[in-house]
């Protein structure tokens, strides 16, 4: 079938629109002869200079600077000395919210998606369950920060009709010590891929 990529219109939404859309949609990497594609089960919202847990809270850094890029490109960070994860960035240039990618449906590109992850194909519910899981898996990390998913090997695009609003389930996000009370987490229900046990229905 035909990859449709998702046009910029759809990024340049707010934050918490984009991540709730995204639920039901593809990540999809052309890499060689392979595509990988996974299906996006799980996401959170970080809206920038008014929400204490983003990476832009504190303005802009030489480690933020692709979050402050108009919305649609591929934001890529560093953590705990070892993982990689991937956020898209929402918003006209100089807004700097970004949606952190924490789970993927893997769909396409199976074989690849184990080797990367150096886990046996059968380990399907493992492969990108958690935002550093799926940047493995899609072979994400420092030089894919600042992806245009407009253009290029990387991009989301839609394939199903969209999710209604009762296969989408909202809680707090994970992992972080501030802003904890904020619902923008967003994630769908019943899915076994979602990262962990937090949440899921």
């Amino acid at each position: 079938m035909p990859h449709r990529r998702l046009p910029r219109s759809f990024y340049l939404q707010p934050a918490l629109d984009v991540a709730r859309q995204l639920l039901g949609l593809y990540l999809v990497r052309k890499t060689g002869r392979a595509v990988l594609a996974g299906r996006i089960v799980e996401v959170e919202a970080y809206l920038g200079p008014d929400d204490p847990a983003s990476h832009a809270y504190r303005g802009r850094t030489p480690r933020n600077e692709v979050m402050f890029m108009k919305g649609g490109h591929l934001y890529v960070y560093f953590t705990y000395g070892m993982h990689f994860c991937g956020n898209v960035v929402t918003g006209p240039a100089g807004t700097p919210h970004a949606v952190l990618l924490r789970a993927l449906e893997p769909v396409d590109g199976l074989t690849v998606l184990a080797e990367n992850r150096t886990l046996p194909v059968m380990k399907l519910e493992a492969l990108c369950s958690g935002p550093a899981k799926l940047c493995q898996a899609f072979g994400i990390a420092r030089k894919e920060n600042g992806t245009d998913l407009c253009r290029g090997e990387i991009w989301i695009e839609r394939r199903d009709a969209p999710l209604v609003d009762d296969m989408i389930a909202r809680s707090p996000r994970v992992g972080i010590s501030k802003a904890r009370e904020q619902q923008w987490r967003f994630f769908v229900k019943g899915s076994r891929f979602v990262s962990g046990k937090t949440g899921r229905q």
